[in-house]
């Protein structure tokens, strides 16, 4: 979704002069770091020399290296509470120091941090030595030389935006975006060769569970599009989208196409780049789908849709469901996590995400509805 130059808003801060190397915080998941790709063109317009280094996960460069973007590099962040967590997150760990040691060599002009409202990132960006900071801050959280206040209910895109516009950054784009390259098609075409009609991938899986439409709905409306010529493709990665895949494949009256646990991250992008259509929940291949240009059906709670849904309806669909409340509990969720983790999505009528479907589907195919 590209803007016309009337439609450029003003910064809200100036540049900042002399940049020549750049770091940018985003450690976390897939779907996360595609809210930050219109922030990261936004920053590559406004500072074309400067060599932007996305300090990441571990899955980042196995996606970024070689892929034309706004980047240069990645560096992959050791374990640190809440700013990458894991078993062994510590945040006086020898790995942090070194990492932090090393990065400050690096002569840093400008720091962003783009990964959340700061209370763990803000301390870890400012280690980092640069001669700017600039990113959200939280009530409570460390400052940095320019800040937004974080809040709750903001599209994470705009969020983004909005810190960078900090540092004279103007949106170049408002949709994630990324390149396909040679090697994700070549990857595809061997998994799906011998494949007819066209695709339509399922992914039943979301990091947090609460997320998850239940396995036989997504198996009704692959049926839905099996009827209509659709080749259906299960995709996913880790034992959550495997297990979900079984069920998805034993609930269907056809054959599908299982490609979970098959796919590196090249291959995911060329199989979705592939395929007509993706029907899932709100999760990283969702919005690694929509970056790469295929269209969309999903699944969401009310809440995420705020924050991470897509920004237009033409090619990408939304199902909400509007419940608050623990099915188990009945806490209400807005008011904090009662820590039960039941589907919260369930209760998305099968019916609605078939017509959304089946409806992008024709569209895609060029196919006149029945």
């Amino acid at each position: 979704m590209s803007l016309p130059a009337n439609a450029l808003r003003e910064p809200t801060g100036p540049l900042v002069p002399g940049v020549r190397r750049m770091a940018v915080l985003r450690a976390n998941g897939i779907g996360d770091f595609m809210m930050v790709l219109p922030a990261l063109e936004a920053l590559r317009a406004a500072y074309p020399d400067a060599e932007i280094t996305c300090l990441g996960a571990p899955w980042h460069p196995g996606l970024l290296d070689g892929r034309p973007g706004p980047w240069d590099r990645c560096v992959v962040v050791p374990p640190c509470p809440g700013v990458r967590d894991g078993p062994d997150a510590a945040r006086d760990s020898p790995q942090v120091a070194a990492f932090l040691a090393a990065q400050a060599q690096e002569g840093y002009d400008l720091a962003v941090q783009l990964h959340g409202g700061g209370g763990n990132s803000n301390p870890f960006v400012q280690a980092l030595g640069a001669r700017v900071t600039v990113g959200s801050r939280a009530p409570g959280a460390p400052p940095l030389d320019r800040v937004v206040p974080y809040t709750l209910h903001q599209h994470e895109v705009h969020r983004f935006l909005e810190v960078v516009s900090l540092v004279g950054a103007t949106p170049v784009s408002l949709e994630p975006r990324l390149a396909v390259v040679e090697a994700d098609r070549r990857a595809a075409d061997a998994l799906l060769a011998g494949t007819a009609g066209p695709l339509v991938a399922i992914h039943p899986g979301a990091t947090d569970a609460r997320r998850r439409w239940p396995p036989e709905s997504f198996a009704a409306v692959a049926d839905a599009l099996a009827d209509r010529g659709a080749q259906v493709v299960l995709v996913g990665r880790g034992d959550g989208d495997v297990r979900g895949a079984a069920q998805i494949a034993a609930a269907m009256r056809v054959v599908p196409v299982d490609l979970v646990d098959r796919l590196d991250l090249s291959a995911m992008t060329g199989v979705l780049a592939r395929c007509a259509l993706l029907v899932g929940n709100d999760s990283g291949p969702r919005h690694l789908a929509e970056a790469v240009g295929t269209a969309t059906a999903s699944v969401y709670s009310c809440g995420n849709l705020i924050s991470f849904g897509p920004l237009r309806r033409t090619r990408h669909r939304v199902a909400v469901s509007f419940r608050t409340a623990c099915p188990v509990c009945g806490a209400d969720q807005v008011a904090g996590r009662c820590g039960h983790d039941p589907s919260f999505v369930a209760d998305v009528p099968v019916d609605q995400v078939v017509a959304d479907a089946v409806d992008l589907l024709d569209a895609e195919t060029g196919r006149r509805p029945a």
